[in-house]
């Protein structure tokens, strides 16, 4: 039995560094976005167009990764992730040697198919992550506890990149182009060159895939047949929405000028902004470690629970806390120590909710793939399906916020997928469907 643990160290190490290597490509689309609103003097919900370009490749890809987990395995099914996305990263850099004039938008949709492209590989690196690392664990708090230290490694890359894009890019203005991040890019890229070259010399368990003999074999139920999983699935899309919305419309609200046309920000430095949304993963990164060493004492729904309940008293707080009020909040800097930066009461809220947010996306999956048995990995890729939720609403988002003039009147989008999350928490995650044989 000891042995067999141990045999798990290299492939519970390899999901990890995965699941930071997704963050770290998707975070990018923050920075570029800044970028885009200038280069291109876009609208708020122009500026998600990469975000959600990134976020929507989830709804074309998690079916087919799912089938692709059972036909030929997590290995190489994540080898081909790691190709897709050198090649996705590959075509945003090439955006960004486009000659440009005021008025065109050649590079930004070129820009736009490269974020596409690299949804297809995390959307591929997400199939193959959470199911392994829930396998590994034996599922219920044990694998809630791997997939909550995994996520814990996924908020330290997302800590860095938006501490690092601001630093590598620098002051944004109307001269600044998309081939300003051409450093950051490059990092990209590399990572995904030694990450392939590792993952094709280790070996991995392949527990859920099928032999040739089983792909003839029609099954009666599927994952959809669950109802927890449907609204399982329901709660994925609401979370990563709001995940990615709060450090995105913080990051807006503390970049735009007070001069700027619709929604005014404060107009502070790209990299202040930076450190400030920077810290946001940070504390996510802290929320998953407490999750981590808490995972296997207290249930996800219980977690859940709890957070979503602070989330929405934090949002609160955010939204209708004056400007004017200001604290001094620790913030990670660019030098990766800790600084203090003045920020809005409601700011420093905002940023609270990454500690809430932290072990959401764990517990969910969690939850709605318990008691699925046989169908765990074509749930993962219907999973996967949903996250382009992280593309749909910030758009919503963004739309209210120029309909309205107002960045806070927007978080009102975050509020109601917050309730909805702690509703999946507390009703909807019962598994009413035991009769359905899994084995």
């Amino acid at each position: 039995m000891t042995q067999e643990k141990k045999s798990y160290l290299l492939p519970i190490a390899m999901m990890f560094a995965l699941f930071a290597m997704i963050s770290f490509v998707t975070g990018f689309t923050n920075p570029l976005g800044l970028i885009v609103k200038e280069q291109f003097n876009a609208p708020n919900w122009m500026t998600q167009l990469g975000n959600a370009a990134n976020f929507i490749a989830y709804a074309f890809m998690g079916l087919p990764a799912g089938i692709m987990l059972k036909r030929i395995g997590y290995k190489k099914t994540a080898l081909i992730a790691v190709a897709v996305g050198f090649v996705g990263v590959g075509i945003q850099f090439l955006s960004g040697q486009m000659p440009f004039q005021p008025g065109e938008f050649g590079p930004f949709w070129v820009y736009l198919t490269g974020a596409f492209v690299s949804g297809f590989s995390m959307c591929m690196l997400n199939a193959v992550v959470n199911p392994m690392l829930n396998t590994l664990g034996g599922g219920g708090k044990k694998g809630n506890q791997l997939i909550q230290f995994g996520g814990s490694l996924n908020s330290i890359s997302a800590t860095i990149v938006p501490v690092l894009g601001g630093y590598l890019i620098g002051t944004i203005s109307q001269d600044t182009r998309i081939s300003d991040a051409n450093p950051a890019l490059f990092i990209a890229m590399g990572i995904f060159a030694v990450v392939f070259v590792v993952l094709a010399s280790m070996s991995i368990p392949e527990p859920h895939m099928e032999h040739t003999a089983d792909h003839k074999v029609k099954d009666a139920y599927s994952p959809m047949s669950f109802r927890h999983f449907v609204l399982g699935t329901i709660a994925i899309f609401v979370y990563v929405g709001v995940e990615v919305g709060i450090p995105n419309f913080v990051n807006l609200f503390l970049t735009t000028s007070q001069s700027a046309e619709g929604a005014q920000g404060l107009g502070i430095d790209t990299a202040i902004a930076g450190s400030i949304v920077g810290t946001y993963w940070f504390l996510m990164m802290i929320g998953r470690l407490c999750g981590g060493a808490l995972g296997a004492k207290f249930s996800s729904k219980a977690q859940i629970t709890t957070v979503c309940l602070f989330a929405l008293a934090f949002l609160l707080i955010g939204m209708f806390a004056p400007t004017e009020a200001t604290v001094n909040m620790p913030v990670f800097k660019s030098d990766i120590s800790f600084g203090m930066a003045v920020v809005p009461v409601g700011v420093m809220f905002f940023i609270l909710c990454g500690l809430c947010t932290s072990i959401m996306w764990g517990g969910i999956f969690n939850l709605a793939v318990e008691g699925l048995g046989k169908y765990t990995a074509m749930a993962s890729g219907i999973f996967m399906v949903m996250v382009c939720g992280g593309g749909i609403l910030p758009l919503i988002q963004g739309g209210v916020a120029d309909a309205t003039s107002s960045y806070m009147a927007s978080f009102w989008v975050i509020f109601a997928g917050v309730a909805y999350i702690l509703y999946y928490a507390l009703i909807g995650c019962k598994n009413v469907n035991k009769n359905i044989p899994v084995e």
